[in-house]
This record gives structure tokens, sequence and C-alpha cells, in this order.
């Protein structure tokens, strides 16, 4: 599988809860912070619940 680098690039500030908990699963939490990982099914699912507040790219 592809490895993904997922950076957050906008505030959880007023976000519905739900977003909140994706953004901390992915270990983000504080703006211009980057993971890198391996992408499979739940990943991608995590990215498309809060692709508004991330950009990603494939490594």
């Amino acid at each position: 599988m592809a490895r993904v680098k997922i950076t957050q690039v906008r505030s959880i500030i007023k976000r519905p809860k739900t977003q909140k908990l994706a953004i901390q699963s992915l270990g983000l939490g504080k703006i211009n912070r980057s993971v890198s990982l391996e992408y499979n099914d739940a990943v991608g699912g995590i990215i498309r619940k809060i692709q508004h507040l991330v950009t990603v790219e494939e490594i």
C-alpha cells in the first residue's frame, strides 16, 4: 500500500466532536502538524470525514 502525508491546515475549534476525534485518531491536533501513515480503507474513511481540515499528499 502507499504511504500518505497528512497535514492539518485548519483549526478544530467549533467543529463537531466526531471531527475532533478523527483528528486525534490520526495523531494530529495542531495546525501544520504532519503525520505519515500507511493508506488503507480505515485511514481513507477518516480522511474523507475531515478533508476540509487537512491536506493529503502521497509519498
